[in-house]
């Protein structure tokens, strides 16, 4: 059966086997795994251009990269509190009042990233100095938060639709719309990095117009590919998403625009938890950064090409982890409690055997991968040592990201709050910041492989006492 005949089985209280758990499951992960991996493509091209600009340059970017994460990952949450609603409320096949929720989130998340923008763009002089950065890099790195502050209200734009449509139980178009970013980023980077390129082909001369920008460029071919993809988004969500569409004529007499009291509480349940821990969690991470940065620019620039490689293991995590969260919540809407526990446990096992599988390859070629990425010597053996510390953590690092999402499907998400936080603050910090002194970058990696698998356990005994209370080997037939 196809997505949309198996997601009307959940919605309609249909019989459902487990068979047909996974093949949607699948269904919807695969898109979503494909869009994860794309960005993350594109991370490792931009670290590659800008790495081939020398160390300077990619710690300019490395620098700042965890505050961005910060702001980014604020925006997520802003709009996550949204489309977990209109899961539910699709799973009850309440069309119009998920049409409702969305009009009011395009007003209360615009405000809340219009907010964002103006404290970045106010601490942007400043941000790398007080991170700890070399006064080589701190212009480069100004600049570059600079312009993504600036992009702040189209990436929460972005954010909001994706998971709109992802609740909707489109993958698809959000994942096509992703990879799209991706390429674009890719030619507009190719375009502002680097001055003229000369080629002959054939006898011909072709010339390859640049802009020699260097990290000046990078920064504005990401906004460009941002607010193109934000657009297009938007266009599918309004004219073509059947469940969401803004055009239907039933909604005469919609609410408006402006956000209702009741909804603004759920948001709040549901968003604010999630912000205040991924602003806490990303307060770590930037910790992590001031732990790395006296370690020297070598050490800085091999973390930020670390962290972007070992994406390629997690981020599918991240991709089946939106699949669980919308299962769980159309399942839940629909009042199909076994049900949402069975998706559950299908796409906890999935993610910890995929991740498992990135982590072995991760580990056998970091040497040809971080080659690509930077020929610095000395920053390809501390990245290559990092990836190979951090392999042994991916397969409970995916158990934390899918239960997370679980939770989310749930409207459940305050003790895995709690739990985040505590293994961050209370492991991998004090960790790092001990280990680093006689270990250097190897000893902050090793704290976050503690910690990750630390997480990971503890997120699959919370799945089974708060608040779900999922029963795990049980897959019967409804």
């Amino acid at each position: 059966m196809n997505k949309d005949t198996l997601l009307q089985l959940v919605r309609d209280n249909g019989n459902m086997t487990l068979g047909n758990q996974i093949s949607l499951v699948a269904q919807l992960s695969f898109p979503a795994i494909l869009a994860q991996l794309s960005i993350i493509i594109m991370q490792y091209i931009d670290a590659s251009m800008v790495g081939s600009l020398g160390a300077r340059a990619s710690a300019s970017i490395g620098i700042v990269s965890t505050t961005i994460w910060l702001f980014g990952g604020l925006c997520t949450s802003a709009s996550t509190g949204f489309y977990v609603q209109v899961a539910h409320l699709i799973g009850g096949k309440n069309y119009a009042g998920a049409r409702d929720v969305l009009r009011q989130s395009i007003s209360t998340t615009l405000l809340f990233a219009f907010a964002l923008m103006a404290i970045g763009l106010g601490i942007s002089p400043y941000l790398p100095i007080w991170l700890g950065g070399e006064t080589a890099i701190c212009k480069d790195a100004s600049f570059y938060f600079t312009i993504y502050a600036a992009t702040l209200p189209f990436i929460q734009l972005k954010s909001l639709a994706g998971g709109m449509l992802r609740s909707s139980g489109n993958v698809k178009v959000p994942s096509m719309l992703n990879i799209l970013m991706c390429v674009l980023d890719v030619l507009f980077n190719y375009l502002l990095i680097f001055p003229t390129q000369h080629y002959t082909l054939g006898g011909m001369h072709i010339a390859i117009p640049g802009a020699d920008m260097g990290v000046e460029g990078a920064a504005i071919a990401t906004m460009i590919s941002v607010i193109i993809t934000c657009i297009l988004m938007w266009l599918f969500l309004i004219f073509r998403c059947k469940e969401l569409s803004l055009m239907y004529n039933e909604d005469k007499d919609y609410d408006g625009y402006i956000p209702k009291m009741h909804n603004v509480r759920m948001w709040l349940k549901i968003s604010l938890p999630m912000g205040i821990e991924h602003a806490l969690m990303c307060c770590a991470q930037i910790m992590s950064t001031i732990i790395v940065a006296p370690l020297g620019t070598a050490s800085i620039a091999a973390n930020s090409f670390g962290i972007t490689v070992e994406a390629l293991c997690y981020l599918p995590g991240y991709g089946i982890a939106e699949a669980a969260t919308t299962l769980v919540g159309q399942s839940l809407g629909a009042q199909r409690e076994s049900l949402a526990n069975r998706f559950a446990v299908i796409t906890i096992s999935a993610g910890m055997i995929i991740m498992t599988l990135t982590g072995i390859i991760m580990y056998i070629y970091a040497p040809e991968i971080i080659s690509v990425m930077t020929p610095d010597m000395e920053v390809q053996t501390l990245a290559i040592n990092a990836l190979r510390i951090e392999a042994w953590a991916e397969p409970m690092f995916a158990a934390s990201i899918v239960a997370y999402g679980v939770f989310v499907g749930r409207k459940a998400v305050y003790y895995p709050c709690l739990l985040n936080l505590f293994s961050i603050w209370a492991i991998r910090i004090p960790l790092a910041w001990y280990l680093s002194k006689d270990y250097g970058l190897s000893g902050v990696w090793f704290a976050m492989c503690i910690e990750l698998c630390f997480r990971g356990f503890n997120s699959l005994v919370l799945l089974k006492i708060k608040p779900a209370r999922i029963p795990f080997g049980k897959f019967r037939k409804r």
